[in-house]
């Protein structure tokens, strides 16, 4: 029986493939990231983001959390204030694990609509140009654990659904699981991977016919999609840090790593089955109140559209943090990396660690 049921999955997946319905990029607004922390380290967080953010970056740093709750929001602005993304969470120490409740916002607003100012005899009519928004929504609900009491071992899990909506043009809605893990090794070294959309993540689109299509002269133009349901593919994270004191007041925690998409992308290494793209970052701290924050990511290899040459690219990103009681505000400023483009955008995140306020 159980083979039965490979083989029916095998199909179905084999199937789902050959219909050219896995897409190299989806639900991309979900790899961002959250926290002004992690952005300006680059993303080299995998092993060190112990509190409420980590659900965005490796579910298992929510057992870091240690006494009773956390709360989080981030917010910023793309393209001159364009698009805007939002992230709030909360996170609840548990007596066996932690949970946390995750959601987030990438929206653009005020999209000029079209397609209905040409009527089906070549006349337009700008009074019928109207307005629409197009916004992605995920809520992610988070475990996080230790097997068997094993100290050494954190593992977390993310339950998420996705709601994606292009005014009345087009909604979707997809689900899927993401999980995690950090090591801690005896000489204070950390290892920790994730792996996004580990049984992939299944998206069902409606697509609005009437509302998207126009027809001029008996000739239709913009005509829906045939395919209506797509999947994300996994993609894996992983990476190493390790704590290093300079004195009783100044520390360094740099961490390095490799992101890993199960598709042939512009990364450094890249296969028709998987590219690879390195990263880097590191926090310098002082007395745990002030932070300075450095990272370096998306290594790619690109076309010089001037001298048609191939070039290296990278994303920078820097930040700021302070920290006074259970209150942390964090800064930090990075390309979003949202369809390949160069536009810096400044990230605002505040934490409120109720543990912290109480144990001081």
């Amino acid at each position: 029986m159980m083979k039965k049921y490979l083989l029916l999955a095998f199909s179905l997946l084999f199937g789902l493939s050959q219909s050219q319905i896995i897409r190299k990029y989806s639900n991309e607004f979900l790899n961002i990231g959250a926290g002004a922390r992690g952005l300006a380290m680059g993303g080299a967080v995998i092993t060190n983001q112990d509190d409420v953010y980590s659900p965005m970056w490796n579910p298992a740093g929510l057992m870091s959390i240690e006494r009773d709750w956390q709360g989080a929001a981030m917010h910023a602005e793309y393209f001159e204030s364009i698009a805007k993304y939002d992230y709030l969470a909360y996170a609840k120490v548990l007596e066996e694990g932690v949970f946390g409740v995750s959601v987030v916002r990438l929206g653009v607003d005020n999209i000029l609509n079209t397609t209905q100012m040409i009527d089906s005899e070549g006349n337009i009519d700008y009074d019928k140009i109207t307005k629409f928004s197009q916004s992605d929504y995920a809520a992610i609900l988070s475990y996080a654990f230790r097997p068997g009491g094993n100290p050494k071992l954190d593992v977390g899990v993310n339950a998420k659904i996705v709601y994606r909506n292009v005014g009345k043009f087009a909604s979707g809605y997809g689900f899927g699981f993401d999980v995690g893990a950090i090591y801690k090794a005896d000489n204070g070294w950390k290892f920790g991977g994730m792996v996004r959309d580990i049984t992939t993540t299944v998206n069902f689109w409606s697509i609005n016919q009437k509302e998207l299509s126009t027809v001029v002269n008996g000739e239709e133009f913009n005509p829906a999609p045939k395919d209506k349901l797509e999947l994300t593919m996994p993609k894996l994270n992983v990476g190493a840090s390790k704590l290093f004191e300079i004195n009783s007041s100044v520390y360094v925690l740099p961490e390095a790593g490799i992101n890993v998409d199960f598709a042939k992308t512009a990364s450094l290494i890249s296969s028709d089955f998987a590219s690879i793209s390195p990263y880097a970052g590191a926090e310098l701290g002082y007395q745990k109140m002030i932070f300075v924050r450095l990272g370096i990511n998306r290594f790619q290899s690109i076309t010089d559209i001037e001298d048609l040459k191939r070039k290296v690219s990278f994303q920078p990103s820097a930040g700021l943090g302070i920290r006074y009681r259970g209150l942390t505000l964090d800064y930090a400023i990075t390309n979003s990396g949202i369809g390949g483009s160069n536009f810096y955008s400044n990230f605002f995140s505040l934490k409120l660690d109720m543990g912290a306020f109480r144990n001081d």
